[in-house]
């Protein structure tokens, strides 16, 4: 029992180097570039975005359009009600 305890113990030992080793190249092999999936998700998520922006700027211009519509309205009544006082004042 106690022995194969220890050869159990010194195998890890010896193959942890390799293991280390193997753990390395592994990393250095992913840190030269993106994958095409990755790069495909990051357009996608920009994609997204843009469409959020797009139809929430298409939002805030109609919005701006009806206020400086209705602004426009109410200046050419003041308008006209102060022409009315002026022609009654004359």
């Amino acid at each position: 029992m106690h022995f194969s305890i220890i050869v159990l113990y010194f195998n890890y030992k010896l193959n942890k180097p390799y293991r280390r080793k193997f753990k390395m190249k592994k990393i250095q092999k992913s840190k030269k570039g993106f994958t095409l999936v990755e790069m495909v998700l990051v357009i996608a998520i920009i994609v997204i975005l843009a469409a959020v922006l797009v139809l929430g700027i298409g939002t805030y211009l109609q919005r701006a359009r009806a206020a400086s519509s209705s602004i426009a309205a109410h200046n050419s009544s003041i308008s006209v009600v102060r022409s009315q006082i002026d022609a009654a004042l004359s």
